[in-house]
């Protein structure tokens, strides 16, 4: 029932099913006949369908399985793409291992404590200390983190990044990301938190400082949100006042709403601005290419993920 029914409901025929069920109740978690069908294409799933997924502590709000599966289609690949919701890496990896996942995206809160299950780390994973997706090859899990790779894609282009001055908020598994992946194009990196020990343990990783929290006005020419601060529902939230925006560039990893506070506020301080959806395209298209091999087509995933956005917007009490 709930969340923690949605693999078993959308992947009834692996399992032998009969019959599954769908339901408009949003807040219950069902998934609406529409989205069986369409979205997750219930009837084109069978016993040689590979099974991808997000594991996260709750899928609410989650744009990956909308961009995943709009590529599979588009593709025509014979795959799905189903929310995994987890209680921890343990549940997960079970579930996992049990239902044959051929791969996974990993977000909040598993992206570290999944790094210690896979089988295997490549290399900028193991930098990073955190994961975020699997691939499963011959049986054996391998973690990589394309987090850092799809950070700097949007960015690129925008900005001079050798020797900017870059300030990273938050000290969790994505900050870890974006930290390396400043530090490798020669960034200054200071990273901010509230809890000061854990933000020295994200500088370390990136070879950066430890800076005042939040971030002193006139420090920083690139100020990067990677905590949920101004996530929906609390979009009224933000991390760093008005008055203290007083850098060159603003990047909010956070993409629900697509125009947080920050941003917003952070345009009228007159600093150029990056939402955190390009983020979630660019590294969801990387995960896709390493999972299949094939490049999804341009703009698929980015349609799919401002669709479903839009939905949310709709109706605040929408699940999955």
């Amino acid at each position: 029932m709930g969340q923690y029914g949605l693999p078993t409901r959308i992947l009834a025929s692996r399992f032998g099913s009969a019959w599954t069920y769908a339901g408009a109740i949003h807040d219950i978690g069902q998934l609406t006949a529409d989205a069986l069908l369409e979205e997750y294409r219930f009837r084109s799933i069978g016993k040689s369908t590979d099974i991808y997924g997000i594991v996260a502590g709750s899928v609410a709000h989650s744009v990956s399985p909308s961009m995943h599966n709009a590529a599979f289609r588009e593709t025509r690949t014979d795959a799905v793409y189903v929310p995994f919701p987890a209680t921890s890496a343990d549940d997960f990896v079970t579930f996992g291992r049990a239902i044959g996942v051929k791969g996974a995206s990993v977000t909040i809160p598993h992206k570290v404590s999944l790094f210690d299950r896979v089988d295997e780390i490549d290399a900028v994973a193991r930098r990073i200390g955190a994961i975020n997706t699997i691939h499963v090859e011959k049986g054996r899990w391998i973690g990589a983190n394309t987090d850092a790779e799809g950070f700097l894609q949007p960015i690129r282009g925008r900005a001079a990044l050798n020797g900017l001055r870059a300030s990273v908020l938050g000290a969790g598994g994505a900050a870890r990301a974006v930290g390396v992946a400043l530090a490798s194009v020669g960034c200054a990196v200071q990273v901010h938190a509230r809890n000061r020990a854990q933000a020295g343990q994200v500088a370390l990783v990136a070879s950066g400082e430890t800076g005042a929290w939040p971030p002193e006005p006139g420090s920083w020419d690139l100020l990067v949100n990677t905590t949920p601060i101004g996530m929906y529902p609390r979009v009224d939230e933000t991390p760093i006042p008005r008055t203290q925006l007083t850098g060159r560039y603003v990047y909010d990893l956070v993409y629900n709403p697509p125009v947080t506070r920050l941003l917003r506020e952070a345009a009228e301080a007159g600093c150029q601005t990056i939402g955190g959806l390009e983020m979630l395209v660019a590294q969801a298209r990387e995960q896709f290419l390493w999972w299949t091999g094939t490049k999804p087509p341009t703009g698929v995933m980015r349609e799919a993920a401002l669709k479903r956005l839009a939905e949310f917007a709709r109706d605040e009490d929408y699940v999955v």
